[in-house]
């Protein structure tokens, strides 16, 4: 199984190298790598998000960033898991379900 993550934090998910998914990995069970989205940005910044359109409170994502880190790592049939507050809660069912 191979598991891509993109993360403006990418150096908060290094436990993944650890413990139980640590040993999964070396011995070729799952495959995880962790992706930088600031290193899709096309500007000196590396900017990632923007002041809402329209004003408001808060910054939003740049889609512009996320398609390109999506596009650069997509494979042919991957599904693709986007997790969010608004989402279905993920569960050990649905994650069984992506295993088989």
């Amino acid at each position: 199984m191979k598991i891509d993550v993109i993360s403006i934090f990418p150096e908060y998910l290094a436990p993944l190298n650890l413990s139980l998914l640590g040993k999964a990995q070396s011995s070729g069970i799952v495959d995880i790598k962790v992706h930088n989205l600031r290193d899709f940005t096309n500007d000196n910044h590396n900017t990632v998000d923007d002041t809402p359109y329209g004003g408001g409170a808060g910054m939003v994502m740049l889609p512009e960033v996320w398609a390109q880190a999506i596009d650069s790592i997509i494979e042919d049939g991957a599904e693709i898991i986007i997790l969010t507050p608004a989402g279905k809660r993920f569960s050990q069912k649905i994650a069984t379900s992506f295993s088989s």
